[in-house]
């Protein structure tokens, strides 16, 4: 592997665009297919719906966070071939209400409502459901049966994400910083790996039982088989609950909190950022946590004798106060040390924005002045680490489900045609309504999914609760590591200034990194 350029020696880049563009033809032509679907209904958006886990996204390079932008772009294509349509029936759509629940869930869409009114935007896109079930029972069973591939895969997608919600997971400690920010440690499966940067969903329910936030997993599953880490900065009405609820537990008694957690989503490979001699990271405030899994990352790899050699980092991080060069101290693990990211050829420039010039030593006393706090947490026998809802053969296991589900879905069918709407309609369609016939399959699909998934995830629930009995076992961190600013050479922090990248150093630096970055792959493709 040529980990410069970033492509093996065999074209795997050149073979990888053949594998898009036949998937593209196939799509595209698909499309053509159906294209009365797309005109006389607007259908696209089911036949192409978004899931977090789907298992169509690997397939064509795209993680879940970037095919949130295809997903918006084909909503609105859709919503205006829907609009241009609806204006033609309109009368008869406003008869059938499709065209509210439409309608509500693409201008809860718009990215100035959901910022500012995220909930609304969320808790409106889960008019979906109603949606689809009118829109099957508008267009029949058989039209439906047109958009049943990408329905039934979002919705054993959609169950198997529930199914992985209603487990509590292990937290093992928290770490609380001086900048009003907690770091979470929870016990995890080894057989679960993680990218670097990938994300996970947390639900708390004594803060909120319908509240799920992502967060970007700090931790390094190669670094640290065993545990998963999370940091959240009190920044909100439930980040700020969750900071007040651990800070209240003693420290000197184990607390217990109920934790459950989705994910982990991975959003990059390590191979991504092995492929250049230098990085350079530049963050601003939390925004630096996705940058502490990638050191996590390049420290076991450093420390491997059979791995390439690591790339030289580069870390230019801003904060507000003295009080967030806390956040520093999470480059180190909390079981680990610095002898261990002595090993990287790390510097780090931090500046602090929003405060006079102090001296040196103001700086240290500020950024002192709450220290760290270990709090534990007691185990409980029904927590669980975190770990794949199907185990660690996970492709494996999908491939089942979703092949068995659909076969069930058929078998199930098949019989109650037969034992059920056959005698009272015979082969007329007449007597046996249309809408009981939609709603009987609807539900029928859903019986087969929910059998399907629930059978093999009880079947890996065997292997989890022996790993289970292995979290008592796991040690926990009596104390925090050594601090960032116990160590000079790491870097010096500059307090009432920003970083100027318009410098002579840093311009070299990043004028090296956007050659690595963009020219090189061009002279090599």
């Amino acid at each position: 592997m040529d980990t410069r350029h970033g492509r093996d020696r065999n074209g795997a880049p050149a073979t990888r665009s053949a594998m898009l563009l036949l998937a593209a033809a196939v799509f595209v032509g698909w499309l053509m297919m159906w294209r009365s679907i797309l005109y006389e209904n607007g259908g696209l958006e089911e036949t192409c719906a978004v899931a977090r886990g789907s298992s169509l996204l690997p397939l064509i390079g795209l993680t879940s966070e970037a095919s949130i932008k295809y997903h918006v772009w084909l909503g609105n294509l859709v919503m205006l071939f829907f609009t241009a349509h609806g204006l033609c029936y309109i009368v008869f759509w406003a008869s059938t209400d499709q065209i509210h629940e439409r309608l509500v869930m693409w201008v809860t869409a718009l990215p100035r409502v959901r910022r500012q009114m995220f909930e609304l935007f969320f808790y409106a896109h889960h008019l979906y459901a109603l949606f689809l079930v009118l829109f099957a029972l508008h267009v029949g069973v058989a039209f439906f049966c047109s958009i049943l591939p990408g329905v039934f895969l979002f919705m054993v997608d959609r169950y198997l994400r529930f199914l992985q919600s209603r487990v509590r997971v292990r937290l093992v400690s928290a770490r609380l910083l001086a900048c009003d920010a907690v770091e979470l440690n929870f016990c995890k499966s080894p057989h679960l790996t993680h990218s670097p940067m990938s994300t996970v969903f947390i639900n708390v329910p004594c803060v909120s039982r319908l509240q799920w936030h992502p967060f970007t997993v700090t931790s390094s599953s190669s670094l640290e088989p065993d545990r998963l880490s999370v940091v959240v900065k009190r920044a909100g009405r439930w980040t700020e609950k969750l900071y007040e609820t651990i800070s209240s537990l003693p420290p000197s008694q184990p607390g217990h909190l109920d934790v459950s957690v989705e994910g982990p989503y991975s959003q990059a490979t390590p191979a991504s950022f092995l492929q250049y001699d230098s990085l350079v990271m530049i963050s601003g405030g939390g925004g630096i946590t996705p940058f502490i899994s990638v050191i996590r990352e390049l420290v076991h790899r450093s420390g491997t004798a059979a791995e390439a050699a690591t790339p030289s980092l580069l870390l230019i991080a801003v904060f507000k106060t003295s009080a967030d060069l806390a956040m520093l101290d999470l480059i180190v693990p909390a079981s680990g040390g610095f002898s261990d990211i002595s090993r990287l050829e790390l510097r780090i420039e931090a500046f602090v924005t929003r405060e006079s010039v102090p001296s040196a030593g103001d700086v240290v006393a500020i950024a002192h002045k709450v220290p760290a706090e270990e709090v534990l947490f007691k185990p409980s026998p029904s927590h669980a680490p975190i770990a794949p809802v199907l185990g660690h053969n996970g492709w494996l296991w999908l491939a089942a489900v979703v092949s068995s589900s659909f076969f069930i879905f058929l078998l199930l069918v098949g019989a109650v045609q037969r034992l059920y709407i056959y005698p009272v309609d015979g082969n007329s369609n007449r007597v046996y309504p249309w809408a009981a016939r939609t709603l009987l399959n609807l539900l029928l699909l859903c019986v087969g999914i929910a059998v399907a998934a629930s059978a093999a995830v009880l079947w890996n629930k065997r292997r989890r609760a022996e790993e289970a009995k292995q979290v008592e076992n796991v040690a926990t961190p009596a104390s925090s590591p050594a601090t960032w600013l116990d160590k000079p050479r790491r870097g010096d922090a500059e307090v009432g200034r920003r970083p100027d990248l318009r410098s002579t150093m840093h311009r070299s630096i990043l004028f090296s990194f956007w050659v690595e970055l963009v020219l090189l792959p061009l002279k090599s493709a």
